[in-house]
């Protein structure tokens, strides 16, 4: 790990003057990525701003009957609450598969939407990756790609979002509150904060330099048979090969998103509008134009198999 300097942040926009103002910096709230990532030297930050005394921690409805999940409530914390658990049991399941429970106890809501992907060669720094070194190029494309996207992807960039915690919001129509250098605040759409790969996937997300996410944001509850299944290698602390969280409402309607097979959580709302039509007609407008690799292709039956059986509950239920 390379020397760094560090500071603790006296406010949200303190904190995103200090980010915008040092070059190289990086926040730091719970670390569970960066700092991995600082010790295998793919992040080299020369300035750590703390962000974990700015009291956004806090969980609590909006005037509007939805609800506002600071940036720094703890996965633990989130996933356990009583109103979450109740209105919103898709993200409380979402989070309790994701990593194990120390790392829960750590790992932040903002974190957890900015961590940064899992794909094997982005994490070895003796193979190309344009994530890690733009320009070098992506040895994943011919190379073993079976946990690596389907849709969303690039000539220059296959890797995925690894977030479970993002795949519920995303069915759940999250937005993401920040504030900037100058105290401007903004309001983001989940679909809108990663960037598409394109010939830059070194840039991740539409945030500005110094921008700071400060609490996420659900609309008032909508009920429903809500589910998030998780298809991984092992029963624990495992990345999804797919992942996929549902809404079903009683007359059919709702939500599906995806993980484990874009840059982002993956939802398309001419999708949504197919769930009277089975796993399949869902499936097949969800990974349109989908390139798959000798090693993934097996993610496109497997999805339709998971969301089946998401709606034969949901029709138990009913």
């Amino acid at each position: 790990m390379k020397a760094f300097s560090y500071e603790r942040a006296s406010s949200p926009q303190a904190a995103a003057a200090a980010l915008a103002a040092t070059p190289n910096a990086r926040f730091i709230a719970g670390g569970t990525n960066l700092i991995d990532l600082m010790k295998l030297q793919i992040e080299t930050p020369t300035h750590l701003v703390d962000v974990n005394g700015l009291g956004l921690d806090t969980i609590e409805k909006t005037e509007d009957g939805g609800l506002r999940i600071g940036a720094l409530v703890r996965n633990t914390d989130l996933a356990a609450d009583s109103t979450v658990r109740r209105d919103y049991p898709l993200l409380s399941r979402a989070l309790l598969a994701g990593a194990s429970g120390q790392l829960r106890n750590k790992a932040t809501t903002a974190g957890n939407l900015l961590q940064r992907t899992r794909c094997p060669y982005f994490y070895d720094t003796d193979q190309p990756c344009n994530k890690r070194l733009p320009g070098s190029g992506c040895a994943a494309l011919e190379g073993f790609n079976r946990t690596l996207a389907i849709v969303g992807a690039s000539t220059s960039c296959i890797a995925t979002h690894p977030s479970d915690m993002a795949v519920a919001m995303r069915a759940l129509d999250a937005r993401v509150e920040t504030v900037q250098a100058d105290g401007t605040t903004r309001t983001i759409a989940l679909e809108q904060l990663h960037r598409a790969p394109g010939t830059a996937p070194h840039l991740e997300t539409t945030l500005e330099r110094g921008e700071l996410i400060t609490a996420v944001t659900l609309p008032r509850p909508v009920g429903g048979t809500q589910v998030y299944h998780k298809v991984r290698d092992r029963a624990s602390y495992a990345f999804a090969l797919v992942s996929v969280a549902a809404i079903v409402q009683p007359d059919g309607q709702g939500a599906v998103a995806l993980g484990g097979v874009a840059y982002q959580p993956w939802r398309k709302p001419q999708a949504d509008a197919q769930l009277r039509n089975g796993a399949k007609a869902v499936v097949d407008t969800l990974l349109a134009g989908a390139r798959t690799s000798e090693h993934n292709a097996f993610k496109v039956p497997l999805i339709e198999r998971t969301l089946g059986a998401i709606l034969a509950e949901a029709r138990a239920q009913a």
